[in-house]
């Protein structure tokens, strides 16, 4: 499902040389992506052609790094789908392409994204609606050309994914004997640029950003103004960033700042706040103007796109529970311009002092005044499965021995002045390359639970801040794309978070002191391959994404189930008993050849068809999940294999040649046949291989019974003397041969053979995924029925068949013979 990536700095290197690597550069595949000359290539990697079956898909990881400018994608398919009849596709058969940031898109989890199918095409027109992509994903369908360029603008340094898909819905993981449908193959060139200066950014890196250093702030330095005073060395610490800046009205000043722990707030506050304009050198006081701040974690922060907003107006900033990462600060002048002697000036100079605090408490704790509980959970790995594993808090208040720990030991007992808002957080990291997994989170208690849960990624989660919730069943975010909750009630609380970014969750439970010292609360936090092991109805598999890096989990249904988790029933129980009696009874139809054959003393043809009838039952059976009495591909190469020498057969009986030439004719047709069945026993192409198989077969009997009955012909043609006596030979011969083609059939089974062949042609063209067991059961009739009719075809032979052209010679040595008797 998965190809390895080719990557370089241009193309794959062939081991002929540079020589062979530039012209695989030139093809359609690798194309050059100007960049500009302020920026340098990253990376660059080409994806070779792939090729999508209906329902496959594949992943395309793209890392950027934090001094990126952009990145660009370029796109190759022979997709050719137009945008006005998008709306008339199926989702099943739509082949479309989806971006998220942080970990795989997966449109099967829920209806948001299939439903909110970006029906225009892709391009940087609209690619504004993919900004912001964490936890939801956006898809659009997929086109002959893409190419689009995303700027650190738009989208923010880490890890991106896009997924091509060939169909999507619930049937997209559902067990298949057939898969109808259409393929297509695609290429990409994906490229990465980086700005080459240090401390420019924007997309054409011509923005100025100054990186503010931070380092511990002392606490006899705190200024009153910043609200943690109160922060001392056994609370908490407080780091400190400072820089004097100025900057002209209507320019802008960019600040990054990199927070690396878990901290409480970042706090922002500007000081000293002064001006100067052309026509006065003199500085004063700026009255009530005040400057206007925007802040965005990932990307450059603007009045258009940012996460946090507010003014400077002498009060700190603040923003609450900050992500660990980089953050952008933006920070511009609010309509400043004054009055001078009459004259009113905008073209100012405005400086400022901006300090940047960072309050961070100790390890173990969180909250006001660091006095909630936070716990460090400890990894344990689970053998085999890749990544899979399960968390303990590390403390010396518990000790457990199972996936599973109290909570009640663990959790805060002090409030920040309401009962109901006490927090006790758990960080757990998913690591490299497990994007594709899911944590699995469980609550279990005997009485009601009285937690809430919340979880972010990158920082402690709150009520104002927070990627998922659950709060009681009515209250939750079980209409998130990638939040799935399963049998949750009043005692038990249980949900995935599908495919989870790699790096720190934090998930806080919000609680209420003084609850009964008799509760018992369990909690369980995990990492797991497919949520609830594929609901007992399919097989967990795992692949990698195209580039190799990231491993990603995914359910392979059984044939009445079907969804991301194979949670959905597609097939009721009343419609499996039904599909398999139709499916195996049908296959009886295979005793009207054998029965016939057997009539006729055709002891190798009635063993054909009565093994291919049973091969068949028992592998329809085995394909819906009734009694496998062998393994599954014994069984389908047996069934197919079977089925492509009963076709040929049928095709070799109607000839009237010997034992010994039927024999080295089905030798080598069960060579053909085996290899057949063996390399690719579904693909469509196998009817017509087989059909054509059989006739050269009925061919070649024609040509050795022709030249085995008129063998005499070339003798004959040496003893005429004359071209008239030989056109009458050569006349009756072919009269004759008309003559034996015409007795040879009964020729209303022959017509009727052929109904029914053209019958079960039509059968196997109507089959589909959700109408394959009603189609492949008439398939089944039809195609032994054709062959019962073919076989009744064949008239029994006739002295008229060995008749042969006038022989001279034979008539001389009888008149010869006669006048001695006499």
């Amino acid at each position: 499902m998965a190809r390895r990536l080719i990557a370089s700095p241009s193309c794959p290197r062939a081991a002929v040389g540079l020589l062979l690597a530039l012209i695989s550069c030139m093809s359609a595949c690798c194309f050059s992506l100007d960049s500009d000359v302020n920026t340098f290539p990253v990376s660059s990697f080409c994806y070779p052609e792939t090729r999508l079956r209906p329902y496959d898909l594949s992943y395309i990881r793209v890392d950027l790094p934090p001094w990126f400018s952009s990145l660009s994608i370029a796109l190759e398919s022979d997709v050719d789908l137009e945008i006005e009849s998008i709306e008339q596709v199926p989702k099943s058969n739509l082949p479309m392409i989806c971006f998220r940031d942080g970990s795989p898109p997966l449109p099967d989890v829920s209806n948001t994204s299939v439903n909110g199918l970006v029906l225009g095409s892709l391009s940087n027109q609209s690619i504004e609606r993919i900004q912001g992509l964490q936890n939801v994903e956006q898809c659009y369908p997929m086109q002959k050309n893409i190419t689009i360029r995303l700027t650190n603008e738009q989208i923010s340094s880490g890890v991106w994914y896009f997924g091509l898909f060939n169909g999507v819905g619930p049937t997209r993981t559902q067990s298949k004997m057939i898969v109808r449908g259409s393929a297509y193959s695609f290429s990409a060139n994906v490229s990465v640029e980086g700005c080459k200066a240090s401390g420019m950014w924007g997309q054409n890196c011509n923005q100025t950003v100054d990186s503010l250093s931070c380092s511990p702030l002392d606490s006899s330095n705190i200024t009153g103004s910043i609200p943690y005073v109160s922060y001392n060395q056994t609370r908490g610490s407080v780091l400190s960033c400072n820089q004097t800046s100025c900057f002209r009205n209507g320019e802008v000043k960019v600040y990054t700042v990199n927070i690396m722990e878990m901290s409480e707030e970042l706090s922002i506050i500007v000081t000293n706040l002064s001006f100067s304009s052309a026509l006065s050198s003199n500085t004063g006081g700026v009255g009530n103007i005040s400057l206007l701040c925007f802040a965005r974690y990932g990307g450059i922060a603007s009045a258009a796109l940012h996460d946090y907003s507010g003014a400077l107006d002498g009060e700190p900033f603040v923003i609450q529970s900050p992500r660990v990462g980089r953050w952008f600060i933006t920070i511009l002048s609010a309509n400043l311009s004054k009055d001078q002697g009459g004259i009113k000036v905008s073209d100012m100079t405005v400086c400022y002092s901006l300090e940047v605090q960072i309050a961070e408490c100790p390890v173990a704790k969180a909250g006001p005044n660091c006095t909630w509980e936070k716990y460090v959970l400890q990894t344990f790995l689970r053998i085999p499965a890749p990544f899979e594993s399960y968390y303990l808090p590390v403390s010396e208040k518990m000790s457990s021995n199972s996936a599973n720990f109290l909570l009640e030991p663990l959790i805060s007992n002090i409030s920040s002045g309401e009962l109901n808002n006490t927090w006790t957080y758990f960080l757990l990291d998913i690591p490299h390359g497990a994007a594709g997994g899911n944590i699995h989170l469980r609550l279990s208690s005997d009485t009601k639970i009285k937690y809430e849960i919340y979880a972010r990624f990158g920082g402690l989660p709150s009520l104002y801040s927070w990627d998922y919730y659950y709060a009681n069943k009515t209250n939750s975010s079980d209409s998130s794309m990638f939040f799935k909750m399963y049998n949750s009630s009043e005692e038990k609380i249980d949900f995935y978070i599908i495919y989870a970014r790699e790096g720190t969750w934090g998930f806080g439970l919000r609680h209420v002191i003084g609850s009964s010292s008799k509760d018992q609360t369990t909690m369980s936090l995990s990492l797991e391959r497919c949520p609830r092991r594929c609901s007992s109805h399919g097989v967990c598999k795992y692949a990698l994404d195209a580039s190799g890096l990231t491993t990603y989990s995914f359910c392979s249904c059984d044939r009445n189930h079907g969804g991301f988790d194979c949670s959905i029933e597609i097939v009721s129980q009343q419609g499996h008993v039904l599909q398999s009696i139709f499916l195996i009874a049908s296959n009886a139809a295979a005793i009207l050849p054998a029965y016939w054959a057997l009539r006729q003393k055709a002891f190798a043809e009635w063993v054909l068809f009565t093994s291919s009838g049973i091969s068949s039952g028992l592998y329809h059976a085995c394909d819906v999940g009734t009694w496998c009495v062998l393994s599954f591909s014994v069984l389908q190469f047996m069934d197919f294999w079977l089925s492509f020498m009963a076709v040929v057969s049928t095709f070799v009986y109607l000839t009237t040649i010997n034992e010994v030439h039927k024999r080295t004719i089905h030798t080598a047709v069960a060579i053909l046949t085996a290899l057949m069945a063996i390399t690719k026993a579904t693909r469509s192409a196998n009817i017509i291989l087989v059909i054509a198989i059989g006739a050269l077969g009925l061919l070649v009997g024609w040509l050795i019974e022709l030249s085995t009955k008129y063998r005499s012909l070339s003798y004959s043609f040496g003893l005429c003397l004359n071209m008239l006596e030989r056109w009458q030979y050569i006349r009756e011969w072919l009269r004759n041969i008309v003559k034996t083609f015409f007795r040879r059939f009964r020729w209303g089974f022959l017509i009727a053979g052929f109904v029914a062949l053209t019958l079960a042609g039509i059968s196997w063209k109507l089959e589909s995924s959700e109408s394959y067991w009603i189609w492949h059961s008439l398939w089944h009739v039809t195609i032994y029925t054709s062959s019962f009719f073919f076989l009744c075809s064949k008239a029994n032979p006739i002295n008229g068949d060995d008749e042969r052209p006038p022989d001279g010679n034979y008539e001389l040595t009888r008149q010869d013979s006669f006048s001695r008797v006499e």
